[in-house]
């Protein structure tokens, strides 16, 4: 099969953000995140809880006396870290941050085993249980993190030192897996492997990775089943007791080939990793029956089991999707991880057909579950992201555990918060690419863009508003006179845009075109090109079988979903209703929370006077008060300290 012609992400490299916006969350990674997290990964973190991660590396290299400590998984948050870091350095020079890597990967390299196996849990805890588990054991999710990183790192640096151990360590894997004799026939509990492979290909043009990638999606799900074949040969021995991974294959989405898999089953996170491998594998092999798997998987998760802040992953037991409509708000998982696996998911279905649907749900999930994972100073996180919250609830309802009100320093299980550093860090690489001749504007982020295209060098000055305004501007400098195509994507949030073209309107009918307007002409130096997006409130409904908004709606102003917050609202959310025939009042309150668009609205609020000591009674006289209910976006709550939140309010 022939590959596929897609489009590709600019390098980051070329991409140089400066928005009033985003800057902002990039010198965060940059200042404070990456140094943050480096300290929590050496325990150094005042109250946070134990990594152990770097340390677990020095004693499997040799270098210092203990045992491993933590998750089985750990070793991934370190390659993750070290991901985050290669794209800092692929955006701005920074020799202290890189020597530092350099410490890192040396140790790394140390660790490393003679036959290219890398893992410290088993190296140090476990030895005789190698590739023994690999459905609870996380060793090909940990290998394809650093395979990652690895080939991150090479990009930004040139430096070969990771990316030889990443293919000392792939061609371990293929040693050990393959449908050849003598092999395990098999694949990891939790996707990863998949995608890296082939990005190590991409940065090696080694075609047995692509293979071996390609295998272990073949494989998945086949019968008889891998999982019960490794269990009866470690003597049914269990790492996680508290979840049966083995026979619960529908967790780790081994329950078909994922060829016949109709609907997101099981852990959230490994879905969308997982689709973003068959997408991978799709493009480059050109196998369509893969490709048509990926859309029926992405039409299931964004049309019946995503939330409106572009959160996936509705039930606590397994991070788990349940079944279509079943979306609760205060029992909501969540997890931060799995918005920034759907945001991998997106970009390459739209780098392989270029549909705004996928840049919808890119934008939706980042302006509001992704970056509504870390706190406006960038040291503390959430792993799960809810819709609803009532605190005292989450302290005594066992059912609600799981929801924080406040973010968290650092956790036992700390992948989400790296992950949030890797994606910010790499923001750059998800705004724009080209295919033949065409220059596509994804996100509208305020940038500077120079790329070649067609042997041709050009610049694109890209100044955005967004997400407070609904204003921009693109500025061409070109040599000479240059024809290509500038395709600019129109969100499914605006219904009116408006383009002007060197300061004339320019009608979009005839050239708007799976939800992107492609403008095709001579550039020359000067040429600008004005998009206007108009942002109102919109109140958005859900889907008649959603059964927890009936009757109830959420706010939202372009990209940006809102939310109610005690510290606006006093306590009791659940009492206000919001009216329908009145006008939302926007304003920038510079005041709140470092700056933020607010959203009034009138509204009342059921009293409890009249109800004595009662339960229930009938409907009668139920007394309210008129107040004005205050919204914030959603990522800027819990920045005040603990109190309520609610996205859905009920509307008279």
């Amino acid at each position: 099969m022939d590959n596929l012609s897609i489009s590709r992400a600019l390098p980051l490299a070329n991409v140089h953000i400066q928005d009033e916006f985003w800057s902002e969350y990039i010198r965060l990674i940059r200042e404070v995140v990456v140094p943050y997290q480096w300290e929590a990964l050496n325990d150094r973190v005042e109250g946070a809880a134990p990594s152990h991660a770097i340390q677990n590396f020095k004693i499997a290299a040799g270098l210092a006396q203990g045992e491993f400590y933590g998750m089985v998984f750990q070793d991934s948050d370190v390659a993750k870290w070290l991901e985050a870091v290669s794209y800092l350095l692929e955006t701005g020079k920074d020799p202290d941050l890189e020597r530092l890597a350099d410490e890192v990967i040396e140790i790394i390299a140390k660790a490393q085993q003679k036959d290219g196996y890398l893992n410290t849990y088993f190296s140090l805890k476990e030895p005789e249980m190698k590739w023994m588990n690999l459905a609870e054991c996380h060793e090909l999710y940990c290998a394809g993190h650093m395979i990652e990183a690895a080939v991150a790192y090479y990009r930004a640096t040139g430096k070969k030192k990771l990316l030889d151990v990443a293919c000392r360590l792939a061609d371990c894997i293929d040693e050990v897996f393959g449908a050849e004799a003598g092999k395990l026939h098999g694949y990891d509990g939790h996707q990863e492997i998949e995608l890296a492979l082939v990005k190590l290909y991409h940065a090696t043009g080694t075609n047995s990775y692509l293979s071996l990638s390609q295998y272990f999606l073949n494989e998945r799900g086949t019968s008889p089943s891998f999982y019960d074949i490794e269990f009866e040969r470690r003597n049914r021995k269990t790492h996680f007791s508290g979840l049966n991974m083995v026979r619960d294959r529908s967790y780790s989405q081994a329950h078909l080939p994922v060829r016949l898999q109709e609907t997101a089953e099981g852990h959230a996170v490994r879905v969308v990793y997982m689709c973003s491998g068959m997408a991978d594998v799709a493009a480059e092999t050109g196998d369509e029956e893969l490709l048509e798997a990926c859309r029926r998987l992405w039409s299931n998760i964004v049309n019946k089991r995503m939330y409106i802040t572009g959160a996936i992953g509705s039930m606590a037991h397994g991070e788990a999707f349940s079944l279509d409509y079943d979306l609760p708000n205060d029992t909501a998982y969540a997890e931060t991880c799995a918005s920034i696996g759907l945001i991998f998911f997106a970009q390459r279905m739209l780098q392989i057909e270029t549909r705004s649907e996928y840049a919808d749900v890119m934008e939706q999930a980042l302006y509001n579950t992704v970056i509504s994972g870390m706190s406006r100073d960038g040291r503390q996180f959430f792993y799960v992201n809810p819709l609803e919250v009532w605190p005292q609830a989450c302290d005594k309802n066992k059912n609600l555990s799981h929801v924080k009100p406040q973010r968290q320093g650092w956790f036992g299980c700390a992948c989400c918060p790296p992950n949030i550093a890797r994606l910010l860090a790499s923001l750059g690489r998800y705004m724009y690419s080209t295919k033949d001749q065409t220059l596509y504007a994804h996100l509208y982020i305020g940038s500077q863009v120079d790329i070649e295209l067609g042997g041709h060098q050009i610049g694109l000055l890209q100044q955005s508003q967004l997400p407070w305004k609904g204003n921009v501007h693109f500025e061409l400098t070109v040599e000479g006179a240059v024809e290509f195509t500038l395709a600019l994507r129109i969100p499914k949030w605006c219904k009116a845009a408006e383009i002007r073209l060197n300061g004339i309107t320019f009608q979009t009918d005839d050239v708007l075109v799976d939800g992107y307007v492609y403008i095709n002409r001579v550039w020359q130096s000067g040429d600008t090109v004005e998009l206007n997006l108009p942002m109102p409130v919109n109140r958005m409904k859900g889907h008649p079988l959603l059964r927890e908004t009936i009757g109830k709606v959420a706010l939202q102003r372009g990209p940006i979903v809102y939310c109610m917050e005690e510290a606006d609202n006093g306590p009791n959310l659940h009492q206000i209703v919001i009216a329908r025939q009145t006008q939302e009042q926007v304003q920038y309150h510079a005041e709140v929370l470092g700056g933020l668009q607010v959203l009034s609205v009138e509204a009342y609020r059921e009293q409890t006077d009249g109800w004595d000591n009662l339960l229930y009674k009938v409907e009668d006289n139920i007394r309210t008060e008129s107040v004005t209910a205050t919204f914030i976006p959603y990522f800027s709550w819990a920045n005040r300290g603990r109190g309520e939140m609610a996205v859905w309010v009920r509307e008279s």
